[in-house]
């Protein structure tokens, strides 16, 4: 008896595997995935500026790293003790205003150089609501928790969405013409808009993006949020919230992109580093046993093998 509907998944090329160097930009099921990449020791970047929920932020981010602007101190805004800044996520605040310039403008310069030597670039979008300061007129990443009053909400239309998304690709290509954009829409659920304008918002992403997707080279579409939906469809695979998708659906979608993304020549190697984080976390009875000394030196020898064959690998 078949229960389960299932998307069925082809071997993407070129695949990633241990020499590629992989880029993440967006919401953050974009982070989801690069704890993966993390924990199987891939080369890997994830979000400069922090979490970006919508196409328009990310969009940002790479104009000035294409232009290289510089932020500057009109950008900033100071509450709550910190420094912050509407184009980046709060983890980026700081109490120091030169600070807070600094890492915003390192994020901006380490972009385009994290671009220039990708192999793939991974792009999830959260949302096409847009909130936009109406005092300055622009378009916001983040509102910090600001009063909703200083803000107009207001979604993308297909059409914005469309140009956006060609705007990105050509931006992306520009600094590296080889390379392979991986785009996905994040099963995350945005409920504090709506549930009838999250999947209105959800919706206008899917039409807008297809059509770049098909007319770009080296461009492929991820479906997270169609396993999420479709696979899963149970309440049980998020967390408390009924926002997130929890580890169980985060360990099964990372399993569907590894079956579809990560070259089977890499496998291996996934299965020693497996073996040996499991080694590192393991939590001994005795640490001062014989047996548990064995054990640690046996697991400090596989290791030093492993980082001297690949070298950016850091345990």
């Amino acid at each position: 008896m078949k229960l389960q509907t299932q998307i069925s998944l082809a071997k993407q090329a070129p695949a990633i595997d241990y020499d590629s160097k992989v880029f993440l930009l967006g919401s953050c099921f974009a982070e989801n995935i690069a704890d993966k990449f993390s924990y199987y020791k891939f080369q890997h970047k994830v979000n400069p500026l922090g979490i970006l929920f919508h196409p328009l932020a990310i969009l940002d981010l790479l104009k000035k790293a294409q232009d290289r602007i510089d932020y500057s101190e009109k950008e900033l805004f100071f509450s709550n003790g910190y420094w912050q800044s509407y184009s980046a996520h709060s983890r980026l605040n700081n109490a120091s205003k030169t600070e807070m310039l600094e890492q915003l403008n390192f994020a901006v310069h380490s972009t385009k150089e994290q671009i220039e030597g990708a192999s793939h670039v991974v792009l999830t979008f959260g949302t096409a609501w847009v909130y936009t300061h109406i005092q300055s007129q622009r378009i916001v990443a983040n509102c910090h928790k600001q009063s909703q009053k200083e803000f107009e909400k207001s979604i993308l239309s297909i059409d914005q969405l469309n140009e956006v998304f060609e705007s990105i690709v050509l931006i992306l290509k520009s600094f590296n013409p080889e390379l392979t954009i991986i785009f996905t829409i994040s099963p995350v659920r945005h409920l504090k808009d709506g549930f009838i304008e999250n999947n209105h918002s959800k919706s206008q992403l899917i039409s807008a993006l297809h059509p770049i997707i098909n007319k770009t080279k080296n461009a492929s579409y991820f479906p997270s949020y169609e396993l999420v939906m479709d696979e899963l469809r149970d309440y049980r695979f998020y967390k408390e919230d009924m926002v997130h998708p929890n580890q169980l659906a985060i360990d099964y979608i990372w399993e569907k992109f590894q079956s579809s993304w990560i070259c089977s020549d890499a496998e291996l190697t996934m299965k020693e580093v497996n073996r040996l984080q499991k080694g590192l976390d393991h939590k001994p009875f005795n640490p001062s046993s014989k047996a548990h000394q064995s054990f640690l030196s046996n697991l400090t020898k596989d290791v030093n093998a492993l980082v001297v064959k690949y070298p950016f690998m850091k345990f």
